[in-house]
């Protein structure tokens, strides 16, 4: 303890200014995918659905205003390590499983702020940001990856539960790989003799709903091909327990030094298979369960944290990757057991859509040393999560290669109730926020997505909403205001134009 605490206190000096001699906290940053902004109890769910992220919530700080950078998985978590709006970037689309890395290693990420501060820093769960430099040997060294761009170590799988390869990768290797039964991983032709979904529906468990119908893999046809690796393929069910146990394992070995966890779980996106533990707890199916179960994983975290004696000098920061969806891909009835559940809250649209439900996410903050419980309304986003933990350890100065991040750790700590002036949102276009407005631009394409059976936020003409009095983005005022409709629309040209 003596090292940890010499280090704290040599943090704490530099961040003395900012945090009133409070040291710089361990952070632990748990990243759900696709959970809504309705989906936890404290956000509005059914009571006792999500218990230990309304214990969070309880003893820390809630955020009803906080945004993943994008409406879908890959964009966000690039703009949660880079800093970086996603939609500057060619590439930065939701990637296959097999796509080279898309964060350039050498340029400040979440990661390094925290690594240049000598934090120990792990990466745990879910990837989705490419590996390799492209054509890369599965069997061999996997490499770049987030050793490359600030994690000192890393547990992990490639994409998603529904693209191949269906595997967990440690550091540099697929893990319990037989070098006699090699991987070939294949986003295009299907590979010969390798049953696949849409031929072979009778080798199913798990059937789907669009899409998803390539290779098998435990009984559930993923997006993708792939063959080989038998003994590396993980299990679907106890994935949760398995990326969960990383994490605690991280958090025992490192409590007596100043640590970074980035722990991307794969709740609640589809395939959603939870454990058998938990099946029927929530009564809204398997994604209903699934939720439940990423709420044991925050149980899990907190309760390390404490037996480890660093939850008092630990920030937990819980939020999502994008906004909910009910059917993405899978026939597992979350649709006809969704019964009065809203997983986007009082907010439309959800996953892929630039209305409100596509990028407003759960976040919560504890940190008891420093951040007094309560509610904030202050206007944030994870784009800012470079330059606001920057700020945290002490680091001077704007991060060069973080154009969109924003130190907003005032409001972090609840000490600003304002957080950001202008805010773009980004789904299958853009779309900008300037206190409680709302601007969509007009933009063709369907209005609704009949697969997800979600509203784009599409239409024909300018769409202006006063979130404050119509968070359900019922009412256009386009016509009726057009001083505030100029202003917005400055402020997405300007946007466009440059940070």
């Amino acid at each position: 303890m003596l090292r940890r605490t010499l280090t704290l206190t040599c943090l704490a000096l530099l961040a003395a200014p900012l945090l009133a001699l409070a040291a710089p906290p361990n952070v632990v940053v748990i990243y759900a995918d696709d959970l809504g902004y309705g989906d936890v109890s404290c956000y509005g769910a059914k009571a006792g659905l999500t218990p230990n992220l309304d214990r969070l919530a309880r003893e820390g700080l809630k955020f009803t205003d906080a945004h993943a950078s994008s409406a879908t998985c890959t964009p966000s978590r690039y703009a949660i390590l880079t800093g970086e709006y996603p939609w500057r970037k060619q590439g930065t689309g939701i990637l296959p499983g097999d796509a080279k890395l898309i964060v350039e290693p050498g340029r400040t990420t979440l990661a390094t702020v925290f690594q240049d501060a000598g934090y120990r820093t792990a990466a745990v769960g879910k990837w989705h940001l490419g590996l390799g430099a492209g054509d890369l040997d599965w069997n061999g060294p996997i490499r770049p990856g987030p050793r490359e761009v600030g994690f000192d170590e890393c547990f992990i799988m490639a994409a998603t539960g529904d693209r191949v390869p269906c595997v967990y990768v440690r550091d540099y290797a697929v893990v319990d790989l037989d070098p006699a039964d090699p991987i070939v991983v294949r986003y295009g032709e299907p590979i010969a003799g390798e049953p696949t979904g849409k031929a072979n529906p009778e080798l199913l468990r798990l059937h789907p709903s669009h899409g998803h119908d390539m290779a098998i893999v435990d009984g559930v046809s993923r997006i993708g091909h792939m063959r080989g690796g038998k003994k590396a393929l993980w299990k679907d069910e106890a994935m949760a327990d398995t990326f969960t146990g990383e994490a605690v394992g991280f958090i025992g070995r490192n409590k007596d030094r100043p640590f970074f966890l980035y722990l991307s779980t794969h709740d609640v996106h589809v395939p959603r298979l939870p454990h058998p533990r938990f099946l029927g707890k929530s009564g809204m199916g398997p994604r209903g369960d699934a939720i439940v179960e990423f709420d044991w994983t925050v149980g899990e975290v907190l309760r390390a944290l404490d037996e480890a004696g660093v939850a008092e000098e630990t920030m937990v920061v819980v939020t999502s990757d994008n906004g909910p969806v009910v059917d993405d891909g899978y026939r597992d009835e979350a649709v006809e057991k969704l019964g009065g559940h809203r997983p986007a809250g009082p907010f439309r649209g959800g996953k892929y859509s630039k209305f409100e439900g596509g990028t407003r996410v759960p976040f919560v903050v504890r940190w008891p040393a420093k951040v007094k419980p309560g509610e904030s309304n202050a206007l944030m986003s994870q784009v800012d999560f470079v330059a606001t933990f920057a700020a945290l350890v002490g680091r001077e100065g704007p991060v060069a290669t973080a154009p969109d991040a924003q130190d907003h750790l005032k409001a972090l700590l609840g000490e600003d109730p304002k957080g950001r002036e202008v805010l773009v949102e980004h789904a299958n276009g853009l779309a900008v926020r300037r206190g409680g407005w709302k601007f969509i631009p007009a933009s063709g394409g369907r209005k609704f997505n009949p697969a997800t059976a979600t509203e784009t936020g599409n239409d024909d003409a300018p769409q202006l909403y006063d979130l404050d009095a119509d968070p359900g983005e019922a009412r256009n005022l386009a016509g009726e205001r057009p001083d505030v409709l100029d202003r917005l629309r400055a402020d997405l040209a300007a946007a466009r134009g440059g940070p």
